[in-house]
């Protein structure tokens, strides 16, 4: 790829973008703000609320994650074969049926539903509409697009958490307004985006799925990049820990996420154009795992008051910051440029699994004190050793 391209890819503006990149990355920020309202207050929902024990509220969470990163798969599947409007719409549908749930149920068996349903929703929409900017905008606008859907999203998800703690502080209205959210994203994309036709309509369903077993390279690269989502979800499960532990409750929270979108608006751009200048884009992912790490480690350090929760944040969005449009920008390199519903839906299926795994351990093992954080960083630091591995190889050699 010549230097002006490459150069292109992270100056290009939203205005010069294709109107279906537009409009998908702009509907990010009403998908987040909806999100956001929720799931931050979900483990305390389910301690304070439902009394439910650690292991039982990690077990929670990772099935959420589960149902969506792991069932991605699925829904990337089913957008090269339908086209990605419907498949859009239909995962819209589920979220919503599943926010309608968290916000109502009073027990265990309730909250697991309305979590899977959560969970599978996004499943159906999200590989397709990130396989939908990718193929839209090519190779050329690739990193400026999903740089773009970055500060898009953070903008959403740093209203999303202080609306629910600030305005909708009852949980059950911040689920039916997120449900709300979300209804409307789907008259907008029922009546603003196009309908493409599969472009592997005539072919078995499970074809792609083949086809992407067959890629080892990708495999590799998809398991490393799955401690990347074990990292993000501490968050949600190891973050509120840590604050309870220092402050007592969690009324830090919503200004944590707050930190970590304005870090994103305000740096993701000029992040990416500098990264690519210095590092390249299979260096930037690995750096971005190794800022991950330390993000985890930083917590087990013998600092005072909040300062290792803010440094956990402000690192863990640094190295997602680095990683995540540049992962973005190689998985279709590594794809050959085909089916790129089934192959970020297998990416993010990987990283479902993970998860799960991940949140059930972290849920266990955060009594255990500075040592548990030191555990946690040994994920994406072991992810950071294989990703420098596959660049040594050339793996991601254009």
């Amino acid at each position: 790829m010549n230097e002006a391209v490459t150069r292109r890819q992270t100056v290009a503006r939203f205005g010069e973008l294709p109107p279906v990149v537009r409009l998908l990355i702009s509907t990010q920020l009403l998908f987040n703000i909806g999100f956001f309202m929720v799931l931050p207050y979900l483990a305390g929902h389910l301690v304070d609320d439902l009394a439910l024990a650690g292991w039982l509220v990690g077990l929670v969470l990772g099935l959420r994650t589960f149902s969506q990163q792991g069932m991605f798969l699925v829904g990337g599947l089913l957008a090269d074969r339908l086209g990605a409007k419907p498949v859009i719409l239909a995962g819209i549908a589920v979220r919503v049926a599943g926010f309608l749930l968290l916000g109502v149920s009073p027990n265990l068996a309730g909250v697991v539903g309305g979590a899977v349903l959560t969970g599978a929703g996004g499943a159906l929409f999200s590989p397709a509409v990130e396989a939908s900017i990718a193929r839209e905008a090519g190779p050329g606008q690739r990193t400026a697009a999903f740089a773009m859907l970055a500060v898009c999203g953070e903008l959403g998800a740093v209203t999303g958490p202080l609306l629910g703690a600030l305005v909708l502080k009852d949980f059950e209205v911040a689920c039916l307004f997120a449900a709300g959210l979300f209804a409307l994203v789907a008259v907008c994309h029922a009546r603003f985006l196009p309908r493409w036709p599969g472009e592997h309509r005539s072919e078995p369903l499970l074809a792609g799925w083949h086809e992407v077993l067959r890629n080892r390279a990708f495999l590799v690269f998809a398991v490393a990049y799955s401690g990347y989502l074990v990292s993000y979800n501490q968050l949600y499960l190891a973050l509120p820990a840590e604050l309870r532990a220092v402050t007592g409750d969690e009324a830090a929270l919503g200004w944590m996420f707050a930190l970590a979108s304005v870090i994103v608006v305000v740096g993701q751009l000029p992040t990416t154009a500098i990264a690519r200048r210095l590092l390249g884009p299979a260096k930037s992912v690995v750096t971005g795992f190794g800022l991950m790490a330390a993000a985890l480690a930083v917590v087990a350090l013998p600092l005072p008051g909040l300062v290792p929760a803010v440094s956990m944040v402000v690192l863990l969005t640094l190295g997602q910051m680095l990683a995540v449009p540049f992962a973005q920008e190689l998985l279709p390199t590594l794809a050959g440029e085909r089916r790129l519903g089934a192959y970020f839906g297998f990416l993010a299926s990987v990283g479902g699994v993970a998860v799960l795994l991940g949140s059930t351990a972290s849920g266990a093992v955060l009594d255990l004190g500075p040592g548990a954080w030191l555990l946690l960083a040994l994920v994406p630091f072991g992810g950071a050793v294989v990703l420098a591995v596959l660049v040594t190889r050339g793996a991601f050699a254009r």
